[in-house]
Order: C-alpha cells, then sequence, then structure tokens
C-alpha cells in the first residue's frame, strides 16, 4: 500500500472556494480566465476564441473591431512586458480574464513587474488618462512617426492605442503579495457602436 500523498487532493474546502469564485466570476459577467504564460499560441487562441463568441452574440462590427483590438494588443503587451521567465505554471506567469456586463465590455490582466515598470507604467498611464481623445491621437502619430524600438520590441504605442480604442480611463493598481509587486490593468469598452 503506497503511503505517497497525491500531488493534489479532492479537499471540500478547495472545492467550496473554487466554486464560491466561480460563482462570483459568472456574476460579474467572466467568462474567460486563464492563469499561465503569455505565448504567441495562447494570444491567437484567446483572439479567435474572443471573435467567434462576439460572432455568435450578433455584435456590431464597430464594436468586434475595438474589442478585438483593445483585446490583441493588451495580451501582446503581456507577453512582451512580463518579467516572469519561470518555467512552471504559477500565477506571476500572468492573469487575464475578459467579461461582459451591462453592455460593456472588460478586459482585466495581472502580471509581475520590477519597481522601475511600476514608475514607468504609472508616468505613461497618469499621461495617457489625462489626454484628450485629440492628445491621445497626436500623442500616437508623434510616437508612430518618432518612436523609438524599446528592448522588449515595443514602440510605446500600446497604452496610447488601447486608449483611444476604449471608453474612459485606464484603470490599473500595483499589489505587493509576498514579496512582489503585480500590475493590475482594467480596460472596458462600450458595448454600444460608438464612433471612433
Amino acid at each position: 500500500m503506497s503511503t505517497k500523498n497525491p500531488a493534489m487532493e479532492l479537499d471540500i474546502n478547495f472545492m467550496h472556494n473554487v466554486l464560491a469564485l466561480y460563482d462570483e466570476l459568472i456574476e460579474n459577467g467572466i467568462s474567460v480566465v486563464y492563469i499561465g504564460k503569455f505565448t504567441h499560441q495562447v494570444v491567437k487562441m484567446f483572439t479567435e476564441k474572443n471573435e467567434a463568441e462576439m460572432e455568435q452574440n450578433n455584435e456590431e462590427k464597430q464594436v468586434k473591431r475595438r474589442v478585438h483590438h483593445s483585446l490583441v494588443e493588451i495580451l501582446q503587451n503581456m507577453q512582451k512586458h512580463s518579467t516572469e521567465f519561470q518555467t512552471e505554471f504559477s500565477l506571476i506567469n500572468g492573469l487575464f480574464m475578459i467579461g461582459r456586463k451591462d453592455g460593456i465590455y472588460y478586459i482585466m490582466t495581472a502580471n509581475k513587474v520590477t519597481k522601475h515598470d511600476m514608475l514607468h507604467l504609472t508616468q505613461a498611464l497618469d499621461c495617457v488618462n489625462n489626454a484628450s481623445k485629440e492628445e491621445l491621437n497626436a500623442m500616437y502619430k508623434k510616437q508612430l512617426k518618432e518612436g523609438t524600438i524599446s528592448a522588449k520590441g515595443g514602440a510605446g504605442l500600446g497604452l496610447i492605442d488601447i486608449a483611444r480604442k476604449t471608453d474612459g480611463k485606464l484603470e490599473y493598481l500595483f499589489i505587493p503579495v509576498n514579496g512582489t509587486d503585480y500590475f493590475i490593468l482594467k480596460v472596458e469598452i462600450s458595448g454600444q457602436g460608438n464612433e471612433e
């Protein structure tokens, strides 16, 4: 008879917590939750899945375009800018959620960042959040023309472009957990076909 403990036991308290979380996610309109590494294949899978769901729901073309564009940009940024390089499957590789509630699509992400990243992101997000639509368009054109490519392959267009395609401010938090800092981003896109 083996005395070896299984890697994960079916525990009633654990399952109770999982099912309570499931109910809360459903209540908040969350349709996809992913925890893991953000590779090109993962980004492609989520964008294709979201496209198919929006098509099935007969979403307006303009709304589909705005959600798809934001989703691609956000997931590519997670893929490029995550500071986690562990090979184990863990939360610190990245967390992604997408949902729809009360006519609003929302995308939320979380990934590990350095203190330097926190300062840079705060400055960039505050700049984007304080800009008007006209200023965002001007910033985008200027960065497209003059921007330099970062060491991680970005030209600094991501946050500007997301803000141009979404509604309201880009909400963000930095949360320390067990000595690790996480960057949380929430983006909302109206389910109405507003003119861009």
